[in-house]
């Protein structure tokens, strides 16, 4: 039976802001309007535009991702589908696979580890600290992994596994093939894919890139790749199959219809990232971050992570006993349009200091909003103290790189 549709339709208010948030949190991050306006435009995914665009993204990545060698292919997904791309193509039934775990991100790589059927060992970290370079070799040793699989930067716990150059190395003496996640950290610190010996990086476009949700990035080595050619089991994911997405990225030809806006996103958000050149948006990052977090120790707040084992990219604040975290952030929200984020489980708030989020009148806004909340919770602080240790980090950072 026909059923006629209703004669009209009752209007819906808008769900978008009149004024935009400022996003600050762990991710996603401000956009630029060049990345904004190419998100825009939609074009043949199969078109002769559309492979010197995959050509230049290669290129550019290349540079980003420091490497000569390695295998570039785009994923239509988050940071985590390009997470899946890499182990699961190297993972085979019964690989031996050690997974470095400090954080909700490094257990999901141990998941997925899991799910591929390997044999996965987990190296739990203790709690705020990075990975220590005699454990992990002490575990090579032990368990003879083929696979390590690590984060550079553990977004959820805000610790940065700075010793990963070293564990790299470590890994290479045991014949270890490496994954390394670099969703937060690609293009805000130093990453040599090469000259570290990392077989397979990951990124998403939606953080260091300050790019869009939903296209990322990953990496293969010559060794990584060879390995993917060589496998004996049978890839059982068809979307996330690293041989079958090469024949769009290296030999233009069709897997699936690309998400071309996005592709065009992330290629603006690359070119972005090659102009400013990676030496300079190290310094951006690190002056950024280094005087966000004085700002916030100056006003009384603690901050989660000891220096030797913290992440600058996303940075933890303790959150006062008196005040609750929730209310926190949705007052952030609500009354200074500043968007932070919450916690996996530990007391603390995110403030995320990636790509665009590194701008000098975006970290004072978003220490003013934090201090003024915070004082409007009835916790102690002292704003205009946190306020003027912000501005005094920016100029002695200025001064010490600036020739006189």
């Amino acid at each position: 039976m026909y059923i006629s549709p209703p004669n009209k339709i009752e209007p819906l208010d808008s769900i978008l802001p009149e004024e935009p948030l400022l996003m600050m949190g762990a991710g996603p991050v401000p956009i630029p309007a060049r990345v904004a306006a190419a998100n825009s435009i939609v074009i043949n995914h199969l078109g002769d535009t559309m492979a010197k665009i995959i050509d230049q993204v290669k290129n550019m990545s290349s540079y980003v991702f420091q490497t000569d060698s390695a295998r570039i292919l785009g994923v239509a997904g988050p940071g985590s589908a390009a997470m899946e791309m890499a182990v699961a193509n190297l993972v085979e039934p019964e690989d031996r696979c050690l997974c470095v775990c400090n954080g909700f991100f490094s257990n999901r790589l141990a998941e997925l580890a899991e799910r591929a059927q390997g044999n996965v060992t987990r190296l739990i970290v203790e709690p705020g600290t990075s990975a220590a370079l005699n454990t992990v070799t002490q575990y090579l040793e032990q368990y003879k992994p083929k696979i390590l699989t690590i984060v550079q930067g553990e977004t959820s716990s805000t610790v940065c596994n700075n010793d990963l150059p070293a564990i790299c190395k470590a890994a290479k003496d045991h014949n270890c093939l490496i994954i390394v996640d670099a969703v937060c950290t690609l293009s805000t610190m130093p990453l040599h894919m090469d000259e570290w010996g990392i077989d397979a990086v990951i990124t998403g476009g939606q953080k260091g890139l300050s790019s869009i949700p939903g296209v990322s990035l990953v990496a293969f080595s010559e060794l990584a790749w060879q390995s993917i050619q060589d496998r004996q089991s049978p890839m059982r994911h068809w979307c996330l199959d690293a041989t079958l997405a090469d024949r769009f990225w290296y030999k233009k030809s069709y897997h699936y219809t690309a998400p071309v806006s996005g592709v065009l996103a992330i290629h603006e958000a690359l070119k972005l990232v090659c102009d400013e050149t990676l030496e300079s948006r190290f310094q951006r990052h690190l002056r950024s971050s280094g005087a966000f977090q004085a700002g916030v120790e100056a006003m009384g707040s603690k901050l989660y992570i000891q220096p030797e084992h913290r992440l600058n990219s996303v940075v933890g604040v303790c959150v006062p006993e008196n005040v609750n975290k929730q209310e926190l952030i949705s007052s952030m929200s609500s009354r200074y349009r500043v968007e932070i984020s919450g916690s996996f489980g530990a007391n603390i708030v995110r403030v995320g200091q990636m790509g665009e989020q590194c701008r000098a009148h975006n970290i004072f806004r978003t220490l003013h909003a934090l201090g003024a909340t915070l004082a409007s919770l009835k916790a102690e602080v002292d704003l205009p103290a946190g306020v003027s240790a912000l501005e005094k980090s920016l100029q002695d950072f200025d001064s010490a790189v600036t020739p006189h």
